[in-house]
């Protein structure tokens, strides 16, 4: 179904991203209707894509604290070695970090252009019992969208103090490289730990919320 659209969305890649560089996102959405894909799809779609995003995330940080681990439990280890294998999975997590946060943005634009669309198309109505159930369902829907939003935000800021302190320790190891300083890192590995399992669990209830939006979309 909305697969079969991303094929129609495909030819109209050049004019989208004209249309995008121009910054005219209202343009961009009747471009995109004209296609036979709605506000409505283009949301959801943006919504699995922010979803997918975090589960990516998740697993880039369990990967990273995991090296973190392995890195301070080795003993006489090449330290120029350990400092690039983190140095490697704190870039991962960063980008991963960008690119979560790069989704919910998307998710956030085309939704206030649906929700501006649905509350002016209210007073087309001329029977007042649809335009009440209309009016309805729009509170309903965007109850469930700020409550999916606000979990998906909770989740991107819980990754700002694992980066930060991922990003000290492997900073630390580059200006020391000699012993001492994986034995201090072994001190922050329980706090980085205890972050990252704070940040999986905010992350798992996010893609939860997004889930249950998407199925309520789909009725």
């Amino acid at each position: 179904m909305f697969h079969d659209r991303r094929l129609i969305r495909n030819c109209f890649i050049l004019l989208c991203l004209a249309l995008l560089i121009g910054g005219c996102a209202k343009t961009y959405y009747s471009a995109m209707e004209k296609a036979g894909i709605h506000k409505r799809d283009i949301l959801v779609d943006r919504v699995e894509e922010a979803r997918d995003s975090q589960a990516e995330a998740q697993q880039q940080f369990k990967s990273a604290l995991e090296q973190f681990g392995s890195v301070i439990a080795l003993k006489n280890t090449d330290l120029k070695k350990a400092y690039d294998r983190l140095q490697k999975e704190y870039t991962k997590s960063e980008k991963a970090a960008h690119k979560v946060s790069e989704r919910i943005d998307k998710v956030e634009n085309v939704s206030e252009a649906l929700f501006d669309e649905w509350e002016d198309e209210l007073d087309q109505y001329e029977n007042k019992d649809l335009r009440r159930s209309s009016k309805k369902q729009l509170q309903e829907t965007r109850a469930r969208y700020k409550k999916m939003l606000a979990s998906m935000h909770a989740a991107e800021k819980s990754m700002e103090p694992v980066l930060k302190t991922f990003h000290d320790n492997v900073l630390f190891l580059k200006h020391n490289l000699n012993a001492q300083a994986i034995g201090s890192l072994q001190s922050e590995f329980s706090s980085l730990e205890k972050n990252i399992d704070s940040l999986l669990l905010k992350m798992n209830t996010a893609i939860e919320q997004s889930n249950s939006f998407i199925a309520r979309m789909g009725t």
